[in-house]
C-alpha cells in the first residue's frame, strides 16, 4: 500500500493538499493502491476529503482509526435529538452566534453551538454545572457522533481530553497539566484499543509511530513493501524513523529546506524538516519537485539515500488536449494570480509592478485570488492594499477571494504573476502556463525559475525587483508578436508536466521500492526465507 501523510485535508487547501489529490488521481488512474493518511483530529475531516474527491475507503485518519469510525454512515443531529437530563427545558435560539441557550428553571444548561450551512446539525454542546461553571464540552463529528469530550478544570482550563467510538467507548484520553510558567500543556496519551489493551504514551509522536506500525501491520506483505510518502514531514518524522517493521519511507520536500529560500548553504534549515534532514539517510528516499533542489540538497547533505525529481504538479490531458485560446479573445493587459495572501507570496511587490506598467497601460489590470493569511491581523493583505492606494490602483487590482473556477479565470486572461520570497514549486504558475498565460517570476528557489523558462514561454527577473518585473511586463504588452510567441510557448511546455511524465517519474520510485524490499526483508530480525 501507498500512503501519503498529512495533517488535515481543509476546505480551504494549500499547495500541500493539491498536490496529494493530483497525485492521488494519477496512482488510481494507473491502479496502485492508495491512501491518504491524515494524522489531526478533525470533525469536518470525511465532508473535506469527500468534496475533494476522496472516498472514505481511501481515507485514514489517525483518531478515525482507533476510534473504529473510518467508514460508517452518517446520521444528522439536531437539538431536540440531545437528552439534557433535566427538567423545565427552555431553548432560545441565538441565531446570530449560531446557538441555542438551554436552560431549566432560568439556571443556564448547556449551549448547542449548530452548523448554520447543514441545517443546524449540532457541532458542539457546552455543558455547566449548578454553579454556571463550564465543566464539559462534546464535538460532534460531522457524521454525528460524540467524537471528541473536553472536560474542564474549575479554573476553566481543558484538565481531560477523551475520544470515542460512534458507540460511546473511550479509546483514546489525553491529559494536560500546568507548566512552572502557568501554561497548560499535554502531559501524556493513553490508547485502549479494540483487545481492551491499554498503553501509555508520553507524546503525540509516540502515538503517531505506534498508529504507523498499525498501519504497516495491517497492509503487510511479503511481496512488497508498504511505501510512506510523508507531505508534511514534522507530523511524523521521528515515527517513520522507528518503525517496528521494515517499510520504505520517502521525505517529500514540498518547500525549500533553508530559512533563506535564495540560499541553499544557509545555516539555518526550514524548521519543518530539520529533524528529517539531519537524519536524511533514514529515509529510502526523499522527493524534490524540481531538478535544481535536488542538486542543492545533494551538494549540501551529500545523502546517501536515493533522490528523485517528481513535479508536484501534474497538467492533465483534458487541458494538453484542449482548444488554444488565441491572444487576440483574451482581455488584453490581465494578469491574474492564485495564491494566499501572505507573507511568502510578496504580492505587494506584484502590485507595485503593476502600478508602474498601468503608467503607461491604462488598461492592464490584476486579479488576486486566494483567501488572505490571518497572521499578524492580516498584515500581509494590509500590505496590498496599503500598496493599492499608494499608486492608485482601486479601480485596477482587485482581490476576488478564494475560487476554482480556474478555467474559465485563467482562458480570459493574458498573464500571470509570481513574487515570492520562496517556493517548493508553485502549482499555481504551472497551471498557468497550461492555459497559455505569460508568466512573470523573480528568480525564487525553487519552482518557478523552472517552470518559466526566461525568454521562451515569459520572464524570469532577478529576486525581488519589482521594477525589473515591471520592464518585463511592458516589453510583452508593446509587443504582439513577442506576446503571442511567449503563449504559444506557454502551452507547448505544459507538456513537461503531463500525466505520462510524471507517472514515469513515479514508477522509478515505486520499482526502487520493490527492488529493495528483499534486501529489507532479510535484514528483518526473526525473518526467515519467506516467514515472519
Amino acid at each position: 500500500m501507498n500512503f501519503f501523510i498529512n495533517a488535515t485535508m481543509p476546505k480551504q487547501k494549500s499547495g500541500i493538499e493539491h498536490a496529494e489529490l493530483k497525485r492521488l488521481d494519477l496512482f488510481n488512474k494507473n491502479e496502485e493502491p492508495v491512501m491518504v493518511v491524515l494524522r489531526d483530529w478533525d470533525p469536518n475531516a470525511h465532508i473535506n476529503a469527500n468534496n475533494a474527491g476522496i472516498a472514505d475507503d481511501q481515507l485514514i485518519n489517525m483518531f478515525d482509526y482507533f476510534q473504529e469510525a473510518t467508514q460508517i454512515a452518517a446520521k444528522k443531529v439536531q437539538v431536540q435529538d440531545i437528552e439534557f437530563g433535566v427538567l423545565n427545558i427552555k431553548m432560545t435560539d441565538d441565531a446570530e452566534k449560531s446557538r441555542y441557550l438551554v436552560q431549566s428553571n432560568e439556571q443556564l444548561v448547556a449551549r448547542v453551538n449548530y452548523n448554520v450551512d447543514a441545517d443546524r446539525q449540532v457541532k458542539s454542546v457546552e455543558w455547566f454545572d449548578g454553579f454556571n461553571n463550564l465543566y464539559r464540552v462534546d464535538h460532534y463529528d460531522s457524521r454525528g457522533f460524540i467524537s471528541l469530550q473536553q472536560w474542564y478544570t474549575p479554573d476553566n482550563k481543558i484538565g481531560t481530553e477523551t475520544w470515542q467510538t460512534p458507540s460511546g467507548r473511550t479509546v483514546i484520553e489525553a491529559f494536560h497539566k500546568k507548566t512552572m510558567r502557568g501554561e497548560t500543556i499535554k502531559t501524556g496519551w493513553r490508547l485502549i484499543d479494540r483487545n481492551d489493551q491499554v498503553y501509555q504514551f508520553d507524546t503525540l509522536a509516540e502515538l503517531t509511530k505506534y498508529f504507523f506500525d498499525c498501519l504497516n501491520d495491517d497492509y503487510w506483505s511479503l511481496d512488497q513493501p508498504n511505501v510512506f510518502i510523508a507531505d508534511r514531514a514534522h507530523l511524523g518524522d521521528w515515527g517513520l524513523l522507528h518503525l517496528k517493521k521494515p517499510a520504505y519511507t520517502v521525505f517529500h520536500l514540498h518547500n525549500a529546506h533553508t530559512a533563506d529560500a535564495q540560499n541553499p548553504a544557509a545555516p539555518l534549515l526550514n524548521n519543518n524538516y530539520e529533524f528529517s534532514l539531519h537524519n536524511i539517510d533514514g529515509y529510502d528516499a526523499v522527493v524534490s519537485a524540481t531538478y535544481k533542489q535536488t542538486a542543492d540538497v545533494r551538494a549540501r547533505f551529500q545523502p546517501k539515500t536515493k533522490l528523485f525529481t517528481i513535479p508536484v504538479g501534474i497538467v492533465p490531458e483534458r487541458l494538453l488536449d484542449a482548444p488554444r485560446v488565441p491572444i487576440a479573445e483574451r482581455q488584453f493587459g490581465k494578469m491574474v494570480v492564485f495564491a494566499r495572501i501572505a507573507w511568502e507570496k510578496h504580492l505587494d511587490d506584484l502590485v507595485r509592478a503593476i502600478g508602474i506598467v498601468h503608467q503607461e497601460f491604462p488598461q492592464v489590470t490584476l486579479d488576486l485570488y486566494g483567501y488572505p493569511d490571518p497572521s499578524d491581523n492580516y498584515k500581509a493583505r494590509r500590505e496590498v492594499e496599503q500598496v493599492i492606494e499608494e499608486y492608485h490602483l482601486s479601480d485596477v487590482v482587485s482581490l476576488k477571494g478564494y475560487t476554482t473556477d480556474i478555467d474559465e479565470v485563467q482562458n480570459n486572461a493574458m498573464m500571470y504573476g509570481l513574487t515570492s520570497r520562496m517556493e517548493g514549486f508553485n502549482l499555481a504558475i504551472m497551471e498557468a502556463i497550461s492555459h497559455g498565460l505569460i508568466a512573470f517570476s523573480y528568480d525564487v528557489n525553487y519552482g518557478p525559475n523552472e517552470i518559466v523558462e526566461d525568454g521562451v514561454n515569459g520572464s524570469v527577473v532577478p529576486y525581488g525587483d519589482y521594477q525589473a518585473l515591471a520592464q518585463a511586463i511592458l516589453k510583452v504588452l508593446r509587443d504582439p508578436k513577442l506576446a503571442d510567441k511567449y503563449m504559444t510557448s506557454a502551452y507547448d511546455s505544459a507538456e513537461r508536466y503531463s500525466e505520462a511524465s510524471v507517472w514515469a517519474a513515479w514508477q522509478s520510485l515505486l520499482a526502487d521500492a520493490k527492488e529493495s524490499w528483499p534486501v529489507k526483508l532479510a535484514a528483518m530480525p526473526g525473518y526467515q526465507g519467506g516467514q515472519q
